[in-house]
């Protein structure tokens, strides 16, 4: 079946990024296979469900990203591959290092060898690579700087990438999203969580770490359509945000707000190690090159987001 006559692997399939990016491939008519663990793919694991029309029209790959075997078994006949699996929550970086490193390096270099054998093309997923900001907005010239073990783990994957396209002339797309986020999300991360504590009828405070850092927040949607346009553009590295920040409490008032729901708020004080206070990502890059630019402002994505909680919660 060829489809849009390209052969789709997504690894991380089951993830956050990964289910929307493989119902929008299906949605375009590539022929997608979708790589992850036996688990992932039982429905009460899967973080974004597969539609059933996805099911029918994908091909299911079970495997570990750090073993190359499975995804040898996996990638025959590939054209291009989205590199999504990887350990990514930032807090559990600086419990388990180890495992970070493993996934994050060890896995995107299997991936980089699959494609080196196949003469396929590659895009990455690479974040929180700049750490403190020396000017706002950052663009893709910035130093990158590690702050924790996934950053550098990132950091490092993008070096084995550079390696791989100039030794062996691979086509790798980079793209670094600033902070993602829609429906569907882990409740482990901030707008979920806060979503939560407004619509739980059992929380009369909402309560966050600090109120103050202020993100650059990508909706799903358009990191999606960014991925997509990889698939025939030139190799190169693109910012993915907003190119305005919010502050955590703002997230909060914009959220009460479009709820409807009007809770007192507080801060417990406490500080993330290297916490960043304020992050712009510059999306000129991505703007003039792709033609891409996000078509979702924030509070309709956090009223999405609401919409699609209230049903959970």
């Amino acid at each position: 079946m060829e489809l849009n006559g390209k052969k789709i692997l997504v690894t991380g399939a089951c993830g956050f990024i990964g289910g929307y990016l493989v119902e929008a491939l299906i949605k375009s008519d590539y022929s997608v296979k979708a790589f992850d663990f036996k688990n992932s793919f039982d429905a009460k694991s899967i973080t974004h469900p597969f539609s059933d029309v996805a099911l029918d029209k994908l091909k299911i790959c079970v495997g570990n990203i750090e073993d190359i075997d499975s995804l040898k078994n996996s990638s025959n006949n590939i054209d291009h591959i989205f590199h999504l699996a990887a350990r990514s929550f930032i807090p559990d970086s600086w419990n388990y290092p180890l495992d970070f490193f493993r996934t994050n390096i060890i896995g995107v270099t299997n991936v980089l060898d699959i494609c080196r054998r196949n003469n396929c093309s590659l895009t990455i997923i690479s974040s929180y690579v700049y750490g403190e900001p020396e000017y706002l907005p950052i663009d893709e010239n910035h130093p990158l700087k590690s702050y924790n073990p996934y950053s550098l783990s990132k950091i490092i994957a993008e070096e084995i990438c550079d390696i791989y396209k100039r030794f062996y002339g691979l086509k790798i797309t980079v793209f670094r999203p600033f902070n993602v986020y829609g429906p569907g999300q882990n409740e482990m991360f901030l707008i979920p969580e806060i979503i939560r504590q407004i619509l739980s009828k059992d929380k009369e405070i909402v309560e966050v770490n600090e109120l103050e850092p202020k993100r650059d927040y990508i909706y799903i949607d358009d990191l999606i359509n960014a991925l997509k346009l990889s698939i025939e553009c030139k190799d190169d590295i693109y910012n993915v945000g907003s190119g305005y920040s919010v502050s955590v409490e703002d997230i909060i008032k914009i959220a009460m707000n479009i709820s409807g729901i009007e809770k007192k708020y507080i801060s417990r004080n406490i500080k993330r190690k290297n916490e960043i206070y304020n992050v712009v990502a510059n999306i000129s890059k991505a703007t003039n090159n792709l033609q891409w630019s996000p078509t979702t402002d924030f509070e309709k994505g956090i009223e999405n987001c609401i919409n699609y909680y209230r049903k959970k919660f």
